[in-house]
């Protein structure tokens, strides 16, 4: 702590706080101040600062400490205590069932919950989510650590930011689970709830993480079709043996309205989802319609969940879904 009458302290006093409403000071960072030998050395409580944060107050203190009669040098630490984060994986058995739109829309849906929402792209070989969340800009390295970009409310990192579009990802296993700790442990600040789209399968990036992050729970997405509820059985009974929760299954493209006449058809059969969670004792999380605007909707950027109407209450309704269930979890967890 710093005394009333310190000069570090009331040169500091100008500072806002980039996480608040206002300064520094009287939002309790100052952590500590000391002027030796010249030398001002200041501790910030960085507590929630992203990297750009962290970066824009160090600039300011060592502006600040310029007018600091006896101040030829400045250091500057920043401390932060360490977030708890809800990592939540979203996979599936197979390719194709729309758990990528699934992913972005549900990570949309949980930041106009009012949660802090990060979305990361595991899908190495085959990233989709800056198409779908109409972000592709690039990625700064600030501090040896990727900065999410933001999207829609959520906060956001995949490899296909990275990459020129249309490149080929041939790598070996190393190099995915180097580009997958790239990405997990990217500057994510004060991120509650880390959404993982993970590849189809159950290969070298789904091990990588269950073992090495731990991910509070899975949702697992197919169609009612009896081959994708085959896969999306080996999906679940891949999560069950790495010991993480598997929080519900989403049933996608359940039921297609036509256009013109409004008669409902099931191309991809009815029920099947809601049946295989029955069997296999999993939450049913809800469904999905089979619709061409959702598909529109993603091609173009434009999540579904980040506008108004039916399809954005459907999203909704999966995310408050998801969050009750994480709740249960905690408090089970709490009170075994």
């Amino acid at each position: 702590m710093s005394e009333p009458d310190d000069p570090i302290a009331a040169a500091l006093a100008h500072i806002g706080d980039p996480a608040g409403q206002g300064g520094l000071a009287e939002a309790g960072r100052v952590a500590m101040t000391r002027l030796k030998d010249g030398v001002a050395t200041i501790v910030i409580d960085a507590t929630g600062f992203s990297a750009e944060q962290r970066a824009l107050v160090e600039r300011q203190v060592r502006a600040a400490m310029v007018a600091v009669p006896g101040v030829g040098d400045t250091r500057v630490a920043m401390t932060a205590e360490k977030l708890e984060r809800t990592i939540v994986a979203v996979g599936s058995g197979k390719g194709g069932v729309g758990k990528s739109t699934v992913a972005a829309n549900l990570s949309v849906a949980l930041a106009r919950l009012g949660k802090k929402v990060g979305l990361v792209d595991a899908d190495i070989y085959g990233p989709s989510q800056p198409r779908i969340m109409g972000q592709s800009g690039r990625p700064e390295l600030i501090d040896e650590r990727i900065v999410p970009v933001p999207a829609h409310g959520v906060r956001m990192l995949s490899l296909g930011q990275l990459i020129e579009p249309g490149t080929a990802v041939a790598w070996r296993g190393p190099m995915t689970a180097s580009a997958l700790s790239s990405l997990m442990e990217g500057d994510w600040g004060d991120c509650e709830l880390l959404i993982v789209d993970m590849p189809p399968g159950t290969g070298d990036v789904q091990m990588t993480l269950t073992q090495k992050w731990k991910p509070a729970g899975a949702v697992i997405v197919s169609t009612p079709q009896d081959l994708s509820l085959i896969d999306a059985t080996r999906a679940i009974d891949m999560f069950r043996k790495m010991d993480v929760k598997v929080i519900g299954l989403i049933e996608n493209m359940a039921g297609y309205q036509c256009p013109h006449c409004g008669e409902v058809s099931d191309p991809f059969g009815s029920g099947g989802a809601e049946a295989a969670a029955r069997t296999m004792g999993i939450p049913f999380l809800g469904r999905i319609p089979l619709r061409l605007s959702i598909r529109k909707a993603s091609d173009e950027g434009r999540p579904p969940a980040a506008g108004e109407g039916e399809e954005a209450d459907i999203f909704r309704a999966l995310a408050v879904k998801l969050l009750e269930r994480l709740r249960e979890g905690a408090m089970h967890a709490a009170h075994p």
